[in-house]
């Protein structure tokens, strides 16, 4: 078994977080997106496509020979080599 770990990825439910994170906190929303941002190397948030993508791989014949591992798909956040 191969597991994807996303990141942050811009989807509907990271948009909801964010906003109730702007409430809770009373910021904008927008101080609130670019403070995550600046969590991730990268400096953005992925698209749903970049984490399918690495799904479909890990899927795809070209990846028969890789088994058990994680593979972080979050713009650098995790640390690693």
């Amino acid at each position: 078994m191969n597991n994807v770990l996303p990141g942050y990825t811009q989807t509907p439910r990271l948009q909801t977080l964010m906003e109730l994170a702007a409430q809770r906190t009373k910021s904008a929303f927008s101080d609130i997106k670019k403070d995550w941002e600046t969590k991730i190397p990268v400096g953005r948030f992925a698209e749903p496509e970049e984490i399918s993508a690495a799904v479909a791989f890990l899927a795809s014949p070209a990846a028969s020979y890789i088994n058990g591992i994680n593979l972080p798909v979050d713009g650098g956040r995790t640390p690693s080599l």
